[in-house]
């Protein structure tokens, strides 16, 4: 079943993002285990014959994809088939994303394998670049999957996120992390933590300056982790989305 979305109300932290003109975009929903779970698709009108980037995008806990669209991601990158996924109730009665493996029955991970199914059946997607990104719980959701589904991701990119202590990455995959050293709902240091894991896992150790508060470890290589490095609080900073671009841009996995 598809519908046209409906006008969403810019609230919380995308009050601090530019909000662009946007292509159309349609309301997708599957059945997981009975239930109904959606998501919101920008897809370009053409893809290249290997097939077109897919990024998968999780929003905040709390939020929603009617919001979490005004990252304008799909404008960053209108070449490739942009999701912004809607979470389901976790606590306090508002939605959010597993952030462990076993949580509620694995249903977002579930979400996902079905997505990604339904997804390939519908749009061109190349198979070797896919990506997970997200914001807060949706980040430690992003780093979530590349725990569980490394190999289907070609790279990550979680935004004011950490690791839970039973989430281990075993595989090397390219890495972007945006953190804000001011951050009082995920605290810096388990942010710094999240971001030690990833440069143990990937092999990674030498740093060279990418830009103002940016540094990228193991330039080069397979696998690098580039940190931005913010002085603000917990946000979404403006140009977030077009870091993020830049970066999946250059990764993808062996063909």
């Amino acid at each position: 079943m598809r519908t046209r979305p409906t006008q969403a109300v810019l609230v919380g932290l995308l009050l601090v993002l530019g909000v662009r003109d946007a292509a159309a975009a349609e309301i997708v929903q599957w059945q997981v285990d009975g239930v109904a779970r959606e998501a919101i698709v920008y897809a370009p009108a053409s893809s290249p014959e290997e097939g077109a980037p897919l990024v998968l995008a999780f929003h905040g806990f709390g939020d929603n994809a009617q919001n979490f669209q005004y990252t304008n991601l799909h404008a960053a990158w209108p070449e490739a088939i942009v999701v912004y996924l809607q979470g389901l109730v976790t606590r306090r009665g508002l939605p959010g994303w597993q952030v462990e493996q076993g949580v509620r029955d694995d249903r977002d991970l579930r979400l996902v394998d079905v997505a990604l199914r339904s997804l390939r059946e519908t749009y061109s997607v190349d198979d070797n670049r896919i990506y997970a990104t997200g914001y807060s719980n949706g980040g430690m959701f992003a780093y979530l999957l590349w725990a569980e589904r490394p190999e289907v991701f070609a790279a990550y990119a979680p935004v004011a996120a950490r690791l839970r202590p039973s989430v281990r990455p075993t595989e090397a995959r390219p890495v972007l992390h945006v953190a804000g050293e001011r951050d009082r709902v995920v605290s810096f240091a388990d942010q710094q933590a999240a971001i030690a894991v990833a440069l143990e896992v990937n092999g990674v150790a030498e740093p060279a300056a990418c830009g103002v508060g940016c540094t990228e470890f193991g330039a080069g290589t397979a696998a690098p982790v580039m940190t931005w490095i913010h002085p603000g609080p917990h946000i979404y900073p403006r140009g977030t989305s077009e870091r993020i671009v830049a970066f999946l841009r250059e990764h993808s996995r062996p063909r």
